[in-house]
C-alpha cells in the first residue's frame, strides 16, 4: 500500500534521524511554541518576516518554531554541557512568498557542539552530504568569517565597521554603505546642508514623533562624525570586492583568498581555518576541487552563522528548495551563553525534498 505523502515524508524524517542517533547523537525535542522575545532577534529578518507569532501563555508574545538551531543551543547553553552531538527531527513553520509552499514542513538535524573546528566542520557536512549523495546534488560552500575578517581590519572609524558588519547579511544595504563609506555615492545636498548648519534646529517647528531633541542631537553628532572621517580606501574596498566576487572549486578559492590576504592580513587566520577544513574534508575522501567555494554565500541563510556554511540543492528542480542547508554558529553559543561561548556546527535536511527529487 502506498503510504500518503505527510506519512511518507514523516517515515523519511524519523529514518534520517535514526541514522543521526547510530552516529552518536542525543535525541532533542524542542517545544513547538517558542518565546518570542528574546528568539526573534537571533534569526535575523527574513526569519523574523516569516515567523508565526502569537500571544503567548505568560502574556508574552510566542512564536510557532521556525528553527531548530536556536533552540538546540539554548538549551545546551542552559546545560553547560560538555562537547556534545544532537539529533532531531519534526515540524517547522514558517510564512512562505510563494504560496503553493507549505507553511509547515519537516526537517531532520544534527548539531555537534565542541570539538576542533575544522574536524567537527567536515564530520557534519561528511554526515548531512551522504544521505542526500544518491541526488548528485550542487554543493555550494562559503565562509562568512571571513567577509567578518575583512570588514574588521578596514582601516576606518569603529561606527564604519560595525555598521558594515551588521549589514553582511543585507547585500544591497552592505553595497551602498560601502559606496558611501569610500565616497563613490555623495551625500544627499539636504543631509550636507544639515550637517553644515550652524544650527540645524533653527527654523525646527515643535518637537512631534517619538524622539527627542537629545535623541535628534546624538544622531545628527554621530552623522557629522561620520561625514569628517576620511573615504575606505579604494584598495580596500577592491579587496572586499574580491572575496565576494570570489566563485572557484575550494582548493582555487584558498589560494586567491591567500593572495589577498598578503594585502589583507586580517582575513589570514580565517583563511587558515578554511585551509584546515579542506585538508579535514579531503581526509574524509571529500576532494576540495568537488566544492564550489562563493565568498558571497551565506547571506541570505540564517544571520547567526559565523563561519563555515553549505547548501546542497538539487540542479534539476529549481523549483524546490535547497536539501540541506547547514553552517557554523559559534557567535550564537556566546549570545545564548551569557558571553560563554563553544564551539558549534551543524545541519538540517528537508525529507520532503528529497523525496520530491526521487520521484
Amino acid at each position: 500500500m502506498t503510504l500518503p505523502p505527510k506519512a511518507t515524508e514523516r517515515a523519511e524524517a524519523e529514518r534520517l534521524l535514526a541514522l543521526f542517533l547510530e552516529h552518536g547523537a542525543e535525541r532533542v525535542e524542542p517545544d513547538l511554541l517558542l518565546p518570542a522575545d528574546t528568539l526573534l532577534d537571533l534569526y535575523g529578518e527574513d526569519i523574523r518576516a516569516r515567523a508565526f507569532v502569537t500571544p503567548g501563555p505568560d502574556g508574552g508574545e510566542a512564536m510557532l518554531r521556525p528553527d531548530f538551531t536556536v533552540p538546540v543551543v539554548q538549551w545546551h547553553m542552559a546545560r553547560r554541557g560538555d562537547p556534545a552531538r544532537y539529533a532531531y527531527a519534526g515540524s517547522i513553520f514558517r510564512r512562505q512568498p510563494d504560496p503553493s509552499r507549505p507553511h509547515e514542513y519537516l526537517q531532520a538535524g544534527f548539531e555537534l557542539f565542541g570539538h576542533d573546528a575544522a574536524e567537527a566542520d567536515a564530520e557534519v557536512f561528511d554526515l548531512i552530504h551522504a544521505q542526500v549523495a544518491h541526488l548528485r546534488p550542487r554543493i555550494v560552500t562559503g565562509d562568512t568569517g571571513i567577509l567578518t575578517a575583512a570588514v574588521m581590519g578596514l582601516e576606518t572609524t569603529a561606527d564604519r565597521r560595525n555598521a558594515l558588519l551588521r549589514h553582511i547579511w543585507r547585500p544591497l544595504r552592505f553595497r551602498a554603505l560601502l559606496d558611501r563609506f569610500s565616497g563613490k555615492t555623495p551625500v544627499a545636498p539636504a543631509r550636507a546642508d544639515l550637517l553644515t548648519a550652524a544650527d540645524p534646529f533653527a527654523e525646527a517647528g515643535p518637537e512631534i514623533g517619538l524622539r527627542s531633541r537629545a535623541e535628534v542631537e546624538t544622531r545628527l553628532a554621530a552623522l557629522c562624525a561620520d561625514a569628517a572621517a576620511p573615504p575606505l580606501a579604494a584598495r580596500d574596498v577592491a579587496l572586499i570586492d574580491d572575496i565576494l566576487s570570489l566563485s572557484a572549486p575550494s582548493d582555487a578559492a584558498l589560494e586567491r583568498l591567500r593572495d589577498i590576504a598578503v594585502d589583507l592580513p586580517a582575513i589570514t587566520p580565517a583563511t587558515d581555518g578554511l585551509a584546515r577544513r579542506l585538508d579535514a574534508l579531503d581526509a574524509r575522501g571529500i576532494a576540495p576541487a568537488r566544492l564550489r567555494f562563493e565568498g558571497s554565500h551565506g547571506r541570505s541563510t540564517m544571520e547567526y552563522y559565523d563561519g563555515f556554511v553549505f547548501t546542497l540543492s538539487l540542479p534539476d528542480r529549481p523549483d524546490l528548495p535547497p536539501v540541506a542547508t547547514g553552517g557554523r554558529y559559534d557567535a550564537l553559543t556566546r549570545a545564548l551563553g551569557g558571553g560563554d561561548g563553544m564551539r558549534a556546527v551543524g545541519g538540517v535536511i528537508r525529507p520532503g525534498v528529497i523525496l520530491e527529487g526521487t520521484a
